[in-house]
């Protein structure tokens, strides 16, 4: 079956309006339709318990103390604390047991009664938390207003107090006010967890978390919809496989093609100074895991580290909290792999063109430079605003947003948009040379629309604020989140893995173009509005269901492809034997496509389903997943990627990729220690934990403290240790041939052996569109 490339443009552009169409009218809903926060929250004499105010303060404590990245709230967050959602409504529920059975009973304790009266006192209490209502003032019950004023407290002798054995340092929320903010704001999300959403006969959050004594159980769509997302798996599965066998798309091939040496291509100095990229990622990248190694450890010793903190005489627990080290440890992540594409997309346009626009080393330096600025700027930021050093209203500007992937001040994110937004004009600088002779669904184009829509939906985190209500936030977070990893992120993978074949001589720019467009429509088609899935327990109605179900499940149809690809260029490269000089960075390549499999194709469908969702959202089922998609995924490519570049600036004879391919062996198995022998049994525990007594148990530090689970924190080490030395490995590597690298020469106006040979193509083999 053969498809024209105009053809394909034209479909990825009505995919791309009938998301916009589907996701701004969801945006529009998600105004209208979430739980609004009540002007006034009063107890059954009319006194006033909390306000509108009170709600809002507790959430901009929740954000400037990092505590999302603590725990979490309606299940997104960190899982080293509890989640907020859930524990203040297993406190309400608790708490209100006991008052029902004294005021009913006159008992001493709601465990002093007998079944039948702890029936009646739990169908008491079950009704009333359902039953209340949002509006401009919420009324609460005797037992609910007791309740409420016991969380309250509650959360001043744990968060303002602090609690070593938790992980929680005195003072984590500095004064017993914001303390009791705080809790206003959690007890809201509890209660709008148990509330009936009107006109329905379930809560705001579809009844989620599971809490059988606030009256919380699975709804029945979501079993519904598991099903359907099973046949949907068997049929979509079937239907990439047919896609990718009927379509005509070549894979790469390495027989009898003269592919380039790395050695005889001309490089220019805007090349050189994309290179330096690489050692900045490097240094990001090992931070990023001793940091990784740290977190774990503190999942065994929550004060310390092997007790070599308390034998130095410093105070880990309040000098680098859990919250502060999972935010840097997060955006450290993300920093690193893309500060390689940055790098990358610099890289190539000379190469692809043999062209070099004038000032363009100049201008990579000042991105360079602005990337530093930012990246120590926001890391500060977040260590100093989770401190309590910034005060005042630019505490969200300067220091920490604290919000999980998005923790950095606004104005650090405004550098980053900025940066986005001057990376995308300085490739396009790059590869006008090749955007002046191809058509607008060229190669190069595409390059640009995969990079330009990074910074394009990083603008999503521009469209809220503190004071903006946690449901409505959380929409736009995860349309940041969600979309950068499912849509703008596998679009960019399709793109620039492309241009790195076509490079290579592996495949025609034609062919490449045409490969790109139809995963990029399959990628758009469903990896966008995938991101309902997200939806269905944060207080949005009970329709994202079916369309997250729909939706996620079609997600799995691109990862066919890419995993089909993986087998593919691993043949080339198997053909191409000893005398091909990119197998390395091939190899990165193929694991990406099956770590991509793996973790958003296996992993993802399974903790997607909306049954298995609704136990384990928020569970360590969820870190494995994350862990495979995102460093198996996309660290793979770019990692792949800079050994790519170090090949072309590495002396000739100087190369040795002895290092990197033991890194490489590290990192896939420490990665797949860590992921299947700690995050994943973990996970299913959990899981069997919230079957069996309701999610806040799950996530409780007593769950954490069992001999088992403690015994899995420990088995998951080597895991932990073999990916912190495969990153040391390659970034000793790295510093090592930067003392071997080749010097830059001035541009040719011949160009390069391969722009001669992209722009060689004839007019004839350019307008068959095969």
């Amino acid at each position: 079956m053969r498809i024209r490339r105009e053809t394909l443009a034209k479909a990825l552009v009505v995919a791309f309006v009938f998301n916009l169409v589907v996701m701004g009218a969801g945006a529009y809903l998600a105004y209208e339709q979430s739980p609004q926060r009540p002007a006034e929250v009063v107890g059954p004499d009319g006194d006033v318990i909390a306000t509108n105010e009170d709600i809002v303060a507790g959430k901009a404590v929740f954000q400037q103390n990092s505590l999302m990245n603590h725990g979490s709230v309606l299940g997104n967050g960190a899982y080293f604390g509890a989640d907020y959602t859930a524990d203040a409504l297993d406190r309400l529920t608790t708490n209100m047991r006991e008052y029902v059975a004294r005021e009913r009973y006159g008992a001493s304790s709601y465990a002093a009664l007998d079944d039948a009266e702890q029936a009646a006192v739990n169908d008491v209490v079950e009704r009333q938390l359902s039953a209340g209502e949002f509006g401009e003032t919420l009324e609460l019950t005797p037992a609910e207003a007791y309740a409420y004023g016991e969380v309250r407290e509650s959360y001043v002798e744990r968060y303002n107090g602090g609690d070593r054995e938790a992980g929680i340092p005195a003072g984590f929320v500095s004064t017993p006010e914001d303390a009791r903010r705080f809790a206003d704001f959690a007890v809201w999300t509890a209660m709008f967890s148990a509330i009936d959403r009107p006109g329905t006969a379930h809560s705001y959050t579809n009844d989620w978390p599971y809490a059988p004594g606030a009256g919380n159980d699975a709804p029945v769509s979501a079993l519904t919809w598991s099903v359907v997302a099973m046949v949907l798996l068997v049929g979509g599965g079937g239907l990439g496989i047919w896609l990718y066998s009927s379509v005509e798309l070549p894979e790469p091939d390495a027989a009898g093609v003269d592919v380039p040496d790395p050695a005889d291509v001309t490089l220019t100095p805007s090349q050189f100074a994309a290179a330096r990229f690489v050692p900045v990622a490097a240094v990001l990248f090992l931070a990023q895991t001793l940091l990784g190694g740290l977190m774990a450890h503190y999942y065994i010793e929550r004060g310390g580290f092997y007790g070599l903190a308390s034998a130095l005489g410093v105070d880990a627990l309040s000098a680098l909290p859990f919250a502060i080290t999972k935010a840097w440890h997060i955006d450290l992540a993300i920093l690193w792999i893309a500060t390689l594409w940055l790098g990358i997309g610099l890289f190539l346009p000379p190469l692809l063109t043999g062209r070099e626009p004038a000032n363009q080393k100049r201008y990579v330096h000042v991105l360079l430079g602005a990337l530093f600025v930012v990246v120590v700027g926001g890391l500060l930021g977040i260590w100093l605003g989770s401190q309590g050093y910034i005060e005042g209203a630019l505490w969200w500007i300067l220091g920490n947003e604290g919000l999980e992937y998005l923790e950095v001040g606004r104005l650090w994110q405004v550098g980053l948009l900025v940066g986005f937004a001057l990376w995308t004009a300085l490739v396009a600088r790059g590869f006008k040379p090749l955007l002046k002779r191809e058509s607008r669904f060229g190669l190069a184009h595409m390059i640009i629309y995969a990079g330009g829509s990074i910074g394009l939906l990083f603008a999503a985190s521009m469209f809220y604020t503190p004071q903006t209500t946690m449901v409505v936030t959380e929409f736009w977070r995860w349309w940041v989140v969600h979309m950068w990893v499912e849509g703008a992120f596998e679009f960019f993978v399709v793109a620039v893995v492309a241009v790195a074949l076509v490079a290579m001589n592996l495949l025609s720019r034609r062919s490449a173009e045409k490969a790109v467009m139809l995963e990029a429509l399959l990628v758009m088609g469903a990896g966008v509005i995938g991101v309902s899935h997200h939806y269905w327990w944060i207080g949005l109605p009970d329709y994202w269901v079916p369309i997250g179900s729909v939706f996620s499940t079609l997600e799995f149809i691109p990862l066919v492809f890419i995993l089909f690809e993986a087998i593919g260029e691993y043949r080339a490269m198997r053909d191409a034997g000893e005398s091909f000089p990119y197998t390395l960075p091939f190899m990165f390549i193929v694991a990406s496509g099956v770590w991509n499999f793996v973790g958003a194709g296996v992993l993802g469908f399974f903790i997607n389903l909306p049954l298995v969702n609704y136990y384990e959202h928020g569970t360590f089922l969820t870190v494995g997943h994350a862990h495979a998609s995102m460093f198996g995924a996309f660290g793979f490519l770019a990692l792949g990627l800079a050994v790519y570049v170090l090949q072309f600036t590495t002396k000739r004879g100087k190369w040795d990729g002895t290092n990197l391919r033991r890194a490489f062996w590290l990192w896939n198995i420490g990665l797949a220690w860590m992921v299947f022998v700690g995050d994943v049994p973990v996970g299913f525990l959990q899981l069997e934990t919230v079957f069996t007594g309701n999610y806040d148990a799950a996530r409780s530090l007593a769950f954490y403290s069992r001999d088992l689970v403690q015994t899995l924190f420990w088995a998951r080490l080597p895991g932990d240790v073999l990916l912190i030395l495969g990153t040391a490995l390659f970034s000793y590597d790295v510093l090592k041939k930067r003392f071997v690298r080749r010097d830059p020469t001035a541009a040719s106006s011949d160009g390069t052996v391969i722009s001669r040979r992209i722009f060689g193509e004839s007019a004839s083999a350019e307008s068959d569109d095969d």
